[in-house]
């Protein structure tokens, strides 16, 4: 499965993807999640925060392409470390 965001992740937008993301929870056993990066532009910290809570579970791959969406990877992938090291 792919869950592939466009454009700016801030304010209502999160919310959005939030309850989006929670209608497909549990996420099922057995199922690769890709999470695609490539069509975004902003991703407030926030953003990343709600991005790592969909990362964490699921062990999603991040696919980027840029320095921006490389970055956004980065960042996401740092944030689920220290908080699973936290755990």
């Amino acid at each position: 499965m792919t869950l592939k965001l466009e454009g700016k992740l801030i304010g209502p937008w999160i919310g959005e993807l939030t309850r989006e993301w929670d209608s497909f929870m549990p996420f099922p056993r057995g199922k690769k999640l890709s999470l695609d990066l490539r069509g975004m532009t902003f991703v407030d910290k926030n953003g990343i925060e709600a991005l790592r809570r969909i990362c964490g579970p699921t062990s999603a791959e991040i696919l980027a392409d840029t320095p921006l969406t490389q970055d956004f990877a980065r960042k996401i992938r740092k944030t689920a470390l220290r908080k699973t090291e936290e755990s």
